[in-house]
């Protein structure tokens, strides 16, 4: 039956919690489990091929020593004396007195059926003493191999009867090779690769400890970093160095952490500024409703105040919320602008907004790719702010050109200007300047929401203004095409 594992709330599945099995750890266990398999797979092969060499070898030096054997006798003469010989013990004597033996053979006579002479040297187990091995060589009437158990282990052998015409001697020579002894130092062999492998093994399983702990240093950072991140601090990132996977996952990370912050950032900000703009028209419309009283004009007087600040409050809430939304990728929706246009259309739409002297300074006849509603709602904001600072018979300008690869869209008037002091807040959030000469207030979001939409195209807006002489908002953007939308314009 299979028992399923179940994942935990941090993250981890019970298994994995029970062992406490680091991701470094379980890689190099699986790859030291892998290599371990291929060693010991090598090395069982490499035992056979070597085991398999040595039957090969005796086989061959059986083959070799009858041979060779044959050759010897087949000249029929003494070496030493150039003499016929004359018995079956003199042609194995000398054989055996001439031939050099190797470590793991040892070959000797039978005469008559009794042992008779040795090679050289103390073989790992005497065979020429063994009864029961010296009958049956002496009943072989013909040459044959074989194997035989003895107190080394097994051996192989090989007889030769011998005769020598005219004399009734039966000799008999008997090779023999200690098979078990030269697999036993095979097996030596196989034992030593071993050692070796198995030493080369712990060694690689140091130093990939050592390697994995490096590579995966950015995923024990990333954790750190998690670990680290609260609601108050989401400031931590991690040192990316080299370009593997896991640095691109380090990136990664980085950016998600990015993007949180700017989302934490911007849900924050969009609390705060709610609470403290919403706080006093809730305060006023609380205030005015409790004391209203019985009087039907003082009641219509409330609820038209009352209506008065919720509606200020629902623009304030829709301020906000484009703020908010503008940290979106999809604020914007890029397309086909002409801006010849677009500038004539907003000094169309904003003319009704009061009576000024509404102009058209100049027109670029060029198509971008930007988000015509969002660029018409920025200058429609320039324009009701210069609504708010004017009077009658003021001028209000609105123009667009192209200069080089910026484009330039502005609102000028001949106002009252602003004062050097409020003009680096100016596009703040909730930044205010004097009342203007209207006396109304706005929320001190307009601004803001034109700097927001400027950047969301990749520019910035401007600001040029002395007192008692207007002002000029100029928004300055990328000149950015259909053809070259795609790697150029910046939404953020």
């Amino acid at each position: 039956m299979t028992k399923a594992v179940m994942a935990n709330p941090t993250g981890t599945t019970d298994v994995e919690s029970r062992w406490g099995f680091s991701a470094r750890a379980r890689v190099l266990g699986w790859i030291l489990l892998l290599v371990g398999s291929a060693v010991l797979g090598s090395v069982l092969v490499s035992r056979q091929v070597l085991l398999g060499g040595v039957d090969q070898k005796v086989d061959a030096e059986l083959t070799h020593e009858a041979s060779k054997f044959r050759a010897f006798a087949s000249s029929n003469l003494d070496p030493n004396t150039g003499k016929v010989y004359q018995s079956a013990d003199e042609l194995l004597g000398r054989y055996l007195e001439r031939n050099l033996f190797e470590h793991g053979e040892t070959s000797f006579s039978l005469v008559d059926g009794r042992p008779a002479r040795r090679s050289p040297g103390n073989p790992p187990a005497r065979l020429d003493t063994d009864l029961a091995f010296i009958t049956r060589m002496a009943a072989t009437s013909r040459p044959a191999f074989g194997s035989w158990p003895s107190t080394a282990g097994q051996v192989s052998y090989v007889v030769i009867p011998v005769s020598v015409a005219g004399n009734t001697t039966k000799g008999t020579l008997v090779a023999v090779f200690f098979r078990d002894q030269l697999r036993a130092e095979a097996d030596q062999v196989v034992r030593i690769l071993a050692v070796v492998a198995a030493l080369s093994l712990l060694l690689a399983g140091v130093a990939g400890w050592a390697v994995a702990g490096r590579v995966l240093a950015p995923v024990r950072a990333m954790r750190r970093t998690a670990e680290a991140i609260t609601e108050s601090d989401l400031t931590g990132r991690i040192v990316v160095a080299g370009n593997d996977d896991v640095a691109a996952l380090a990136r990664t990370f980085n950016t998600m952490l990015d993007r949180l912050q700017s989302a934490f950032t911007a849900q924050r900000q969009f609390i705060d500024d709610a609470g403290h703009e919403l706080r006093t028209p809730i305060t006023v419309v609380r205030g005015h409703l409790e004391l209203m009283g019985d009087d039907p004009e003082d009641q219509r007087a409330t609820v038209a105040l009352v209506v008065d600040e919720l509606d200020r409050m629902r623009r304030i809430v829709d301020d906000l919320l484009l703020l908010a939304k503008a940290e979106r990728s999809d604020f914007l929706m890029p397309g086909a602008v002409e801006l010849a246009d677009l500038t004539v259309e907003v000094v169309s739409k904003a003319g009704p907004m009061a009576e000024r002297l509404w102009r058209v300074d100049a027109v670029a006849e060029q198509v971008i790719h930007a988000d015509g509603q969002r660029l018409t709602q920025a200058l429609m904001q320039l324009a009701s702010n210069a609504v708010r600072h004017t009077v009658r018979g003021d001028e209000i300008g609105i123009g667009s050109a192209v200069r080089g690869d910026r484009v330039r869209l502005w609102v000028r008037d001949t106002g009252e200007g602003i004062a050097p002091g409020d003009q680096a807040r100016i596009f703040d959030r909730f930044a205010r300047g004097p009342a203007g000469r209207r006396g109304t207030e706005g929320a001190g979001l307009g601004l803001a929401i034109v700097r927001r939409i400027a950047e969301a195209h990749g520019g910035s807006v401007g600001l040029a203004s002395d007192l008692g002489r207007g002002a000029t908002f100029t928004m300055d953007l990328p000149l950015v095409t259909e053809a070259t939308a795609a790697p150029v314009l910046s939404v953020r």
